[in-house]
């Protein structure tokens, strides 16, 4: 899980996105607040958004907690802190027969 986890930090903060697709499910749902709008990506569009920042490193502080686990399911907290203001990532994931997989991933900005 924690391998999962670490897979989708290095593609948002290091745009290091070759084995991304591996760990997210293929009914991944990735959801973004952004003040009073809410938008929804699914698989296939969070890899092609994560595509045009291939090899972009990010100028934030990554750390991530793990919220909650248990042998099928688990919900990680992921923090990028900028100067000003953070995103905030809750992922899920399940234990799926091909290993861990992330299912959700809800972002907001603070």
């Amino acid at each position: 899980m924690d391998a999962a986890v670490t897979t989708y930090i290095d593609a948002l903060n290091y745009g290091k996105i070759k084995g991304l697709s591996a760990v997210l499910d293929q009914d991944l749902k990735f959801t973004v607040s952004q003040g009073q709008t809410i938008l929804n990506y699914n698989k296939t569009q969070m890899i092609e958004s994560l595509k045009a920042q291939e090899n972009i490193v990010q100028n934030c502080k990554t750390d991530y907690t793990m919220i909650e686990s248990n042998p099928g399911q688990a919900i990680a907290k992921v923090t990028m802190k900028y100067d000003g203001f953070s995103k905030v990532n809750f992922v899920t994931l399940s234990n799926t027969s091909k290993g861990w997989k992330i299912t959700n991933i809800s972002s907001s900005y603070n």
